[in-house]
């Protein structure tokens, strides 16, 4: 498994596939809530497989502190350690962007799984895109 940081437009295009994929069709988050505004201000990541698109993510800076946002992994691929890489490569981006911290808003069924890589929870449930959440922090 390969993660890198988006570089060209097929890339990007291959970001959007897996998101739609997992977002729009897996759990039926409206297309244009899941594609919206900050798409071109964000760092896009791509997990790689033996070559082929296997997950996705991205990297914002908000309000002073790094942010992961849909951080996703094709279904043959949970379960692999894919989110895991995912999540290591953009805190390592998020270190060398000199942030003191990394947040996410993680959808509740994932909590366990982000609180294993040191993401502790500091808000109470919301739901988003039809979908509750709850927003986690990590301090570097």
């Amino acid at each position: 498994m390969q993660v890198k940081v988006v570089e060209t437009k097929h890339e990007l295009e291959q970001v959007f596939q897996i998101r739609k994929k997992v977002f729009v069709e897996e759990q039926h988050v409206p297309i244009e809530e899941e594609i919206d505004q900050y798409e071109k201000e964000a760092v896009h990541f791509l997990l790689l497989h033996h070559g082929d698109p296997a997950g996705a993510g991205r990297f914002r800076i908000v309000d002073g502190k790094g942010k992961a946002e849909r951080i996703c992994v094709l279904p043959e691929m949970r379960g692999s350690g894919a989110g895991k890489a995912i999540m290591e490569a953009i805190e390592e981006y998020a270190r060398s962007q000199n942030v003191p911290a990394l947040k996410l808003n993680a959808q509740v069924h994932a909590i366990p799984f982000y609180e294993k890589l040191g993401y502790k929870v500091v808000s109470e449930e919301f739901m988003d895109a039809g979908i509750p959440h709850k927003t986690m922090l990590k301090e570097f």
